[in-house]
């Protein structure tokens, strides 16, 4: 393994850890406001990651 994909790995690693850390803190927030699980937060991310796809794709 070269230090350039050590490296390019480890960013990845840490850009999707931040991103899984966003959601787990959105999703947190949403709970102790309102007492209880709104789903609709959940369509909101799965929207935004479909559009962010197309974008990226296009």
């Amino acid at each position: 393994m070269t230090p350039e994909l050590l490296t390019q790995q480890f960013i990845n690693a840490l850009s999707l850890g931040s991103i899984y850390a966003l959601l787990a803190l959105g999703l947190a927030m949403v709970f102790s406001v309102l007492g209880m699980l709104n789903f609709a937060f959940g369509e909101l991310v799965t929207v935004t990651g479909y559009v962010m796809f197309w974008l990226v794709a296009a």
